[in-house]
C-alpha cells in the first residue's frame, strides 16, 4: 500500500517538475537534483515549494525546504508529513 501512495506523490511531484522546469516527464527520476540537474535558482526553487505546498495541502518549513535536493527526497519529505 505504501508502494502506491509514495507513486502517487511521485507522479504529483513529476507533474509540478516537469511544468515547472519544462523538463520531459520520463527523464525525471528519484535522483533528479532540482539544483543542479535542473538548474534552479533560488526563485524558482521558492516557486517549486510554493506549488508543492498547495498541490499536498501541506506547509515546508523553510529549513526543511533547504534540505531537499532530490526528487526522491521530496517525494519522502511529503510522504512522512501528509495523511
Amino acid at each position: 500500500m505504501a508502494d502506491n501512495r509514495r507513486k502517487e506523490i511521485f507522479d504529483k511531484v513529476s507533474e509540478i517538475v516537469a511544468d515547472h522546469f519544462d523538463v520531459d516527464r520520463a527523464k525525471i527520476t528519484d535522483d533528479l537534483n532540482l539544483k543542479t540537474d535542473l538548474d534552479a535558482d533560488s526563485i524558482d526553487f521558492v516557486e517549486f515549494v510554493l506549488e508543492l505546498e498547495d498541490t499536498f495541502n501541506e506547509e515546508i518549513d523553510d529549513d526543511e525546504a533547504e534540505k531537499l535536493s532530490t526528487i526522491g527526497e521530496v517525494v519522502d519529505y511529503i510522504e512522512e508529513h501528509t495523511n
